[in-house]
């Protein structure tokens, strides 16, 4: 695993985030030592496959980035006949994608595409997952987004959603802030590594309260929603068809 030095250097005006090869390249790392959970996270996502993956359907992994969820989908499907959809619009990330996939020895077909998940024609799905993707959707689009997802779901489905959120009280804010602060800090990262990368994805990462997250999986016609994981400002939610 190559390891993320790309915010090591002082810069003199950092660039907003994007998902290039650069980033690409060291993604791996950058996910793991900046999001507390991720490892647990596609843990779970294979779990959730397991439960909710049915007969002739479609899994989606939207956002797929280098296809860990793809492959968590991939190794914990029963039924027959799934197969799974993995979108993402940067082309670094769907080339590293697709070498991930063709090393993987699991059975389950995996149709790889690079395109914007807004124009994804989505049908017949068992399961979607959005694993930190909506966040850099924006704002005034997620809704519809959503509701095409959700009308896509079949009975009984499942969409799993894992966010970066907003929160509201200053308190819990700053406390929050700061526990994530340490665990980068812990993971090897600088002060002006971190600070960096935080400039970086300013305007580019927008982040929803959870109530709101909740309040528009229902309005686009999930009938339930659960939060099923947090750790400081990530989230995890599960909302079923």
């Amino acid at each position: 695993m190559r390891k993320d030095n790309i915010y090591t250097a002082a810069k003199q005006s950092v660039d907003q985030f994007r998902f290039d090869e650069h980033v690409s390249a060291v993604f791996a790392d950058m996910i793991e030592r900046s999001v507390p959970g991720y490892g647990l996270t596609l843990e779970m996502i294979g779990v959730i496959a397991r439960q909710y993956g049915q007969a002739n359907s479609y899994c989606y992994d939207l956002g797929c980035s280098l296809g860990a969820s793809t492959l968590a989908i991939r190794h914990n499907l029963t039924n027959p006949d799934c197969k799974i959809i993995a979108v993402d619009n940067s082309a670094a990330m769907i080339a590293r994608c697709r070498e991930n996939v063709k090393k993987d020895t699991a059975e389950v077909p995996v149709d790889i595409l690079q395109q914007d998940i807004l124009v994804t024609d989505f049908k017949q799905a068992s399961l979607s997952v959005m694993n930190f993707t909506l966040q850099f959707i924006p704002a005034e689009q997620r809704a519809e987004l959503l509701k095409r997802i959700a009308d896509a779901t079949l009975k009984g489905g499942a969409f799993v959603l894992s966010e970066k959120i907003k929160v509201e009280s200053d308190d819990e804010r700053q406390v929050l802030t700061d526990l994530h602060h340490q665990f980068k800090s812990s993971s090897g990262y600088s002060d002006l590594e971190i600070a960096q990368k935080r400039s970086a994805l300013e305007d580019v990462l927008i982040p929803d309260t959870v109530a709101t997250h909740i309040s528009n999986l229902k309005q686009a016609g999930f009938r339930h929603v659960h939060l099923w994981f947090q750790c400081f400002t990530f989230v995890s939610m599960i909302a079923i068809k």
